[in-house]
């Protein structure tokens, strides 16, 4: 029997249990008709370092402006990341050496 596909909201959720696991400030910004465009799913504060983390599923790639602006937010020393299925191990890890 074939797996369904996993869903990025399944990502996201994985995501966020591991940062409330970690007692951690996150919030996901608002898509409104103010909102830039390709902001990260999830913006988190780890001591006092800016982590946006965009999440993705399956064969999914960030677009070609969440890819700038995660460049925006490492070329002012925060921590930008990719996430799918497949990364949530290493995210585990990342979020280590942030705590």
């Amino acid at each position: 029997m074939k797996k369904a596909p996993v869903k990025e909201k399944w990502v996201k959720q994985q995501v966020v249990k591991m940062l409330k696991a970690r007692h951690l400030y996150y919030f996901f910004p608002v898509a409104g008709p103010y909102q830039s465009l390709g902001v990260p799913d999830i913006v988190a504060c780890i001591r006092g370092r800016f982590v946006g983390i965009e999440c993705k599923a399956g064969n999914n790639h960030p677009t070609e402006i969440q890819l700038r602006n995660l460049e925006a937010i490492r070329d002012n020393e925060g921590v930008a990341l990719v996430v799918n299925e497949n990364d949530l191990e290493a995210l585990e890890q990342r979020l280590e050496t942030l705590t």
